[in-house]
């Protein structure tokens, strides 16, 4: 089954739909969120891209990430994803949105209006593994050295929006 993507403009408002990976080649830019889930030690929950992945595979990048269908808000399309990937569900806040645009490998390019959720959850990940490889848990401090280290072991759009996540974080009292 093919996947279709919200194309908006930089208010994010619709301006209407594309095959996802046809999205990435042109590159459109198009609706899309990404899930910051911390423990009670305030460890962020990583996962590893699935190795099969069309693009970034193996890559170290946030909880989850994708992009909502057009009969689902944001916020409900977070929810889901966030159930088939890691097999959990917690209460999350949007706390931003950005607008990035980056090259990821194979002629695709990312270009996305995101929407941020930050949320905090003890339950252990029940991953799919047609999605995700492996997961761990980080303390910030250990993951900026980390990042700073082997940037190319990370995804473009975590690493783009790492330092806004970690502010929002603090200012939430994770």
């Amino acid at each position: 089954m093919e996947e279709y993507v919200i194309l908006v403009d930089e208010n994010d408002q619709p301006i209407g739909e594309m095959e996802k990976q046809a999205a990435h080649v042109t590159p459109h830019l198009h609706r899309a969120f990404s899930i910051f889930i911390f423990n009670s030690k305030g460890e962020l929950l990583l996962q590893q891209r699935a190795l099969s992945k069309y693009h970034s595979p193996g890559l170290w990048t946030n909880t989850c990430c994708s992009h909502p269908r057009a009969e689902e808000t944001t916020a409900q399309a977070a929810q889901r994803r966030l159930q088939e990937e890691m097999g959990m569900t917690c209460e999350m806040r949007e706390v931003y949105t950005f607008i990035y645009k980056a090259p990821v490998g194979q002629g695709l390019t990312e270009h996305e209006f995101d929407h941020v959720f930050i949320g905090q959850s003890d339950d252990t990940p029940n991953i799919n593994r047609d999605e995700v490889e492996s997961w761990k848990y980080m303390s910030l401090n250990d993951l900026k050295e980390d990042i700073n280290a082997h940037p190319e072991q990370y995804t473009e759009w975590f690493k783009i929006t790492f330092d806004e996540m970690v502010g929002h974080a603090e200012l939430l009292g994770i």
